[in-house]
């Protein structure tokens, strides 16, 4: 028995360790992830502030190379962020993503050629092959803009799909409300002026109107119970709601 309990108390110790073995492994690659992406972060920063400095400062090649290296990464950080933020509510633009992504192959081959080329010596060299990496460069920030600004139209329209149809929704709610307070009022009215007349003496003798009913006086001395105009028991109108919203699309045909 003893030995029974040896073992099942080191099988719990042993459990414990490994899942603070677990939770020490999955907190250290949190604060490595973090630390990773704190200091890549920096560096794409420092990376910008370098190039847009020597874009404006320096002249001929070097300030070309760098204009061209800026925007293309300032496009493609863009469509990247528009494109991911996007996703979460709008599953359509997965299949964007995917075109991002084959574009992004090719826009971080030209930008590696062209921090390769900073480094050139042979300026006349790059000076003649800087048409063609402009117009490399061009074909994938219209490409990437055409994307983000594609995204963008999508979410403002269904922004504003989604606002007519909260304002028609509210349109046929007051609607209902109004038609629901006139109905009630009329049904009051006519109630009101039902028990007036009943109330009224010389109005109707006992001969004159169908036999009283369990809930009726009875008596000419009115000791009874009082009766209970029928359209104060009356259950409100319903009104239907024949708007219903339109679901938001999955797909972009």
């Amino acid at each position: 028995m003893e030995a029974a309990l040896i073992i099942f108390a080191l099988m719990v110790l042993f459990a414990f360790l490994g899942l603070g073995v677990y939770v020490t492994t999955k907190v250290v690659r949190a604060a490595k992830r973090g630390v990773d992406r704190t200091i890549t972060q920096a560096r794409r920063t420092v990376e910008d502030t370098t190039l847009r400095a020597k874009s404006f400062g320096q002249v001929g090649v070097a300030g070309a190379l760098a204009q061209l290296r800026l925007d293309l990464r300032t496009s493609m950080r863009a469509t990247q962020e528009a494109l991911y933020a996007g996703v979460r509510t709008d599953a359509s633009l997965k299949e964007s993503i995917g075109l991002f992504e084959r574009l992004s192959e090719h826009g971080h081959e030209l930008d590696a050629e062209l921090k390769r080329l900073e480094q050139e010596p042979d300026r006349q060299r790059i000076a003649e092959g800087l048409p063609g990496l402009r117009e490399r460069t061009a074909k994938i920030t219209q490409a990437a803009d055409s994307l983000r600004w594609a995204a963008r139209d999508r979410a403002r329209r269904f922004a504003s799909d989604d606002l007519s149809a909260l304002s028609e929704q509210i349109e046929v709610e007051s609607g209902a409300l109004q038609d629901w307070s006139r109905e009630s009022v009329d049904d009051l009215t006519a109630a009101a002026a039902e028990w007036d007349a009943a109330q009224t003496p010389g109005t109707a003798g006992p001969a004159a109107g169908p036999a009283a009913g369990p809930g009726q006086a009875r008596d000419a001395g009115g000791w009874g119970a009082e009766p209970r105009p029928a359209a104060l028991n009356q259950a409100a109108p319903t009104t239907p709601y024949p708007w219903q919203k339109t679901p938001r699309p999955e797909s972009t045909t």
